[in-house]
């Protein structure tokens, strides 16, 4: 009888932490609620950077990168043409970014006398906002393209720049 209760007792266990286990992976990634924000256009879906909060929020920065893997040549340089505007979040204070791209990209026309080719994530130009771990950072991109971010630290060592004496 013992036997029989230990063994309903580990199922239940089992079943137990197999269900709290999928109700926590399917939570949200987020720590800050998004809703107020607009709801992605047709073709478009909502990306979001949340850092940890930290005392030195004020020494940092994050920079990010919009883009989406390519096929391209090894011997040149790409990259994505589209254009990030800032918008306000309306009654908040907030602000959110929309990127918008055709998906054209440039190139540097170097003659590749290799004509191998390699997956790269090609990206628009960097946009660099301030590190805040107290808010999102919110942007909207198009279907099939990624966003990639890096944060910057600022030393404590402060340099001072030399005056140059007019003559």
């Amino acid at each position: 009888m013992r036997t029989i209760s230990r063994q309903i007792n580990k199922l239940f266990l089992i079943v137990f932490l197999t269900i709290t286990s999928m109700a926590v992976g399917q939570a949200s990634l987020t720590k800050t609620d998004v809703s107020i924000y607009p709801k992605p256009e047709k073709g478009y879906k909502q990306m979001i950077i949340e850092v940890p909060h930290s005392d030195n929020d004020s020494n940092k920065k994050i920079e990010f990168v919009i883009g989406k893997w390519m096929e391209v040549d090894t011997c040149n340089k790409h990259g994505l043409i589209g254009s990030i505007e800032k918008k306000d979040l309306e009654g908040w204070g907030y602000s959110y970014y929309d990127f918008k791209t055709d998906g054209g990209v440039i190139s540097t026309r170097m003659a590749c006398f290799e004509s191998s080719k390699v997956k790269k994530f090609v990206s628009s130009q960097p946009t660099t906002v301030r590190y805040n771990g107290k808010l999102p950072i919110v942007i909207y991109v198009p279907e099939g393209y990624e966003v990639q971010f890096k944060i910057f630290k600022a030393e404590d060592d402060v340099y001072r720049a030399s005056e140059v004496k007019q003559k």
